[in-house]
This record gives C-alpha cells, sequence and structure tokens, in this order.
C-alpha cells in the first residue's frame, strides 16, 4: 500500500507545474553556481600556484644583501583552496588568501574579493551553499505544505483512511514521493558535485571524498528535518494556505531573521575591535611593551653577551651582537602578537559558538558551520593557516638573524650573504586540519542538527497520529 502512495504522490508532484518551473529554477540556480565555484577555485588555485612560484623565484634571485634586509624582503604565503571549496567559500572572501611575511611584522591578510565588493555585488554572488541552505529548503515547503492539509480541505483524507491505510503510512508515503521527485532534482547535483570534486586537485586537504560524503549526510540531515516539520505543520494546519502561511514564516526566520541576529549578537557579546584601533594597540604595545612584557634593551644585551663569553670589548666576541639584539626584538614582538592575534581569534572563535548555539532556533545556522568547515572556509581552518604561516615566519627571521650572527663579526650591516642562504630556506608546506579535526571543532553543530531533525520526526509522527480527518 505504501508503494502505491508513494508512486502516486510522486507523479502529482512531477506532473504539477509549478514543482518543473520550481526545479528548473533552483536546478539551474545549484548547477550555475557550482560550475561557477568551480571555475573560480580552479583559476585561484593555479593563481596561487604561479604566484608562490613567483615569490619563490624572487625570494631565491634576490641577490647578495645581509640576512636582516633579506628578512624585511620578506615572501608572501598563500592559503591553499581546498577541494570542497568551490562548494562553500565561507569567510576567505572577507578574511583574505595571502599573506606578507616580513621581519617585526604580523601582517594582516590580502586579497579579499569582500573589499573591494559593493554590497549589491556580495548579495549575488550566488554558491551552491546558499542554493542548498536556502532555496532547496523553500522548495520542500511548497510540495509538502498541502501533503495532508489540502487532504483534509478536499475531504479525501477521511477516504484515504476509511480504506484501511494507517496515518503513519500515508504520511510516510507522501514522504517517500516528495523526496523521490526531490531526488530528480538533487541527484544530478550531486553527482556534478562529485564529478567536480574528483576533477579538481585535492589539494592538501585529507581524504576529500570523505570530506564530501559528510558533507553530502549534513545537508541531507537538514533537508529531511525540513521536509518532516512541513509534514508536521501541514498535518496540524487547519488549512493548507495557514500551512503555507506558517512554513513560510519559519523559512524567513531561518534563512533571513536568525542569520542577522547571530551577527549582531555575538558582536554585542563578544566585541572586537576595529582594524585601526587593533593596529594602534600593537604599535603602541610594541614601542612601549606591556606589564610583564618588556622591549629588549641593546646595551643590556650587550653586557650579558660581554660577560657570557668573558671578554671586555664588543670586537672581541665570537658572534655579532647586533644579530643577537635583533633575534631579541623579534621574540618581543611575537609576544606582543602573540597576545594580540590570539585575543582578536579567541574572539572570533567565541563569536562563532553563539552562532552554533543559536542553531537551537534556526538549524541553518548549524548546517552553515559545519558547511564552512568541511569546505575548509571556517574561522577556525583559516587561523590554523595563519598559524602556519607565522610559524614559518619566526622561522624564517630566526635563520637570518641567526646567519648573520653566526657569521658577520664587524657589528654593522656591512656583511651579504647570497643565494646559497636563500637556497636554504625550505618553502612553506601546509598540511591541512583532517576531518577528524574539523568536526571535533563542529560537535555543538552536529548535536544541534541531529535534535532538530530527531526532533521534526518525532513532531510530525505526533502530529499525523492526532490529524482531524475533516
Amino acid at each position: 500500500m505504501i508503494r502505491h502512495i508513494v508512486r502516486k504522490e510522486f507523479t502529482d508532484v512531477v506532473r504539477d507545474g509549478r514543482f518543473r518551473w520550481c526545479s528548473v529554477l533552483v536546478g539551474s540556480l545549484l548547477l550555475i553556481s557550482l560550475g561557477h565555484g568551480w571555475v573560480q577555485a580552479r583559476n585561484a588555485q593555479q593563481e596561487h600556484a604561479a604566484a608562490q612560484a613567483t615569490a619563490r623565484e624572487h625570494w631565491e634571485t634576490q641577490g647578495e644583501k645581509n640576512p636582516h634586509s633579506a628578512a624585511h624582503y620578506g615572501i608572501y604565503a598563500f592559503k591553499p583552496r581546498l577541494a570542497l571549496s568551490f562548494v562553500d567559500e565561507g569567510v576567505d572572501p572577507y578574511t583574505g588568501t595571502s599573506v606578507w611575511l616580513e621581519a617585526h611584522r604580523q601582517n594582516d591578510f590580502l586579497l579579499r574579493p569582500a573589499q573591494d565588493a559593493t554590497a549589491a555585488q556580495r548579495i549575488g554572488a550566488l554558491t551552491a551553499a546558499q542554493v542548498l541552505q536556502h532555496l532547496v529548503p523553500l522548495l520542500i515547503i511548497l510540495l509538502t505544505f498541502g501533503a495532508l492539509a489540502s487532504e483534509r480541505e478536499r475531504g479525501t483524507l477521511r477516504q484515504l483512511l476509511a480504506t484501511g491505510i494507517g496515518r503513519r503510512e500515508l504520511a510516510a508515503g507522501k514522504a517517500l514521493g516528495i523526496s523521490g521527485a526531490l531526488a530528480l532534482l538533487l541527484v544530478p547535483a550531486a553527482l556534478v558535485g562529485a564529478a567536480a570534486l574528483v576533477v579538481a586537485s585535492p589539494g592538501p586537504a585529507a581524504s576529500p571524498l570523505a570530506r564530501g560524503t559528510v558533507l553530502a549526510g549534513v545537508y541531507l540531515g537538514y533537508f529531511t528535518a525540513f521536509l518532516a516539520l512541513s509534514l508536521a505543520v501541514s498535518a496540524w494546519a487547519r488549512s493548507a494556505r495557514t500551512a503555507l502561511v506558517i512554513l513560510l514564516a519559519v523559512w524567513v526566520v531561518n534563512g533571513l531573521v536568525a542569520p542577522r541576529v547571530a551577527v549582531d549578537l555575538s558582536k554585542w557579546l563578544h566585541p572586537t575591535p576595529s582594524a585601526f584601533e587593533f593596529a594602534r594597540t600593537v604599535q603602541s604595545e610594541m614601542s612601549t611593551g606591556v606589564a610583564d612584557i618588556s622591549p629588549p634593551d641593546r646595551d643590556a644585551s650587550t653586557q650579558r653577551l660581554l660577560a657570557e663569553y668573558g671578554v671586555e670589548r664588543v670586537e672581541d666576541l665570537p658572534i655579532n651582537a647586533v644579530g643577537v639584539y635583533l633575534q631579541e626584538s623579534e621574540e618581543f614582538g611575537n609576544r606582543i602578537f602573540d597576545r594580540n592575534y590570539g585575543a582578536l581569534w579567541d574572539t572570533f572563535e567565541r563569536q562563532g559558538v553563539v552562532h552554533e548555539m543559536l542553531a537551537v532556533a534556526a538549524p541553518l545556522l548549524a548546517v552553515r558551520t559545519l558547511s564552512m568547515g568541511l569546505a575548509g572556509t571556517d574561522v577556525e581552518q583559516h587561523r590554523h593557516f595563519a598559524t602556519a604561516a607565522e610559524t614559518y615566519r619566526r622561522d624564517l627571521m630566526r635563520q637570518m638573524n641567526g646567519d648573520m650572527t653566526e657569521n658577520s663579526l664587524t657589528g654593522d650591516f656591512s656583511y651579504a650573504a647570497g643565494a646559497e642562504l636563500w637556497e636554504s630556506v625550505p618553502p612553506l608546506q601546509y598540511a591541512a586540519p583532517t576531518l577528524g579535526w574539523v568536526l571535533g571543532n563542529r560537535i555543538l553543530s552536529l548535536l544541534v542538527l541531529g535534535a532538530w531533525l530527531a526532533g521534526a520526526i518525532l513532531a510530525a509522527v505526533a502530529r499525523v497520529r492526532r490529524a482531524e480527518v475533516g
């Protein structure tokens, strides 16, 4: 009997002109956004690889100069695009993907498209994730709001139940029939996405197919929750019109109101300084230090070295005192950077927790954080790369100052190193976080999404059992 209900519901939905037009529209937007995202990600990978090779070539061919001057000459580091980034750009357009590594400074990231885009351009930048998070739930609502409410209005619900069909069987058959119709839209898109994932360069992410599988499961759970919720409302509402109004209100809160509230509330609870205020604070602390971090004193550093090596004149030191002082200055700056940037990153992550907690009221917030995490474009993975780039910068500065300390005894900057030193510096090798690391950061979102799924199914079962027949 369920098989007949599924077949009838599937046929009715597919024959409905509204479904055909909506599915063509949503499907076209989904496929276009997938294709555009893949091309954009592929181009970004190629551009980053070319820019990284050029930056490396410039570093190795910079000619003879003092190592500390080479440290100021610096080098660029580029954040790699992971395999699933074509599905969800996440925070990358806002945080940037490249950073200039130089002495005495921890620079902000560059190449931030959102910085140069107008508000209209940012709104119009449709991604596959946005289609899946906003438009597919709307399509589910339009297909499901009348599943039981319309049967009740037409008087056919009583007739169906009089034939011996159970309420649960009827609801399950309708849900499966609608799911089959949705599969005509989503399965081809999933196959296109999987093909793009296989063709695309996997980058440094471990198990991109595993990430893709988990991402598909997340969206499947999200869609199932909306389908169950829609059936519950359709079973409870006295008319199809009432069911539609209620479900559209849910969609508006979930997709439009809750994200805006989450942003404003997280900023209010955990405010961050403006870029100007942050830079001014760092500059001030670099000049004067703070309570437990004092700037290095060159004379004190020299006297310590004289005592350590048992000599009375700087000229008698077996190392370059200036190189030692420069490295001490680097270490001091590193402590200031860790203090300020660490607090800033922690604030961003606390804001993210607020978003995850508010997912109790809107499942889109949980799905969005999971989607960005699996695509490698969330704040935590941006911080992961920024930390790796900063560690590389510090190792580079330590090597440059160390070479000056060991090989220059003149006490000034007349010493010059050559290509041998530049080539001895290894390129930045970045290892992206594993899938387990990503999911470990998203336990709260997984729990909330799971609660939404379970709650929606239980609500559907309860409302269908109590549904009025006329």
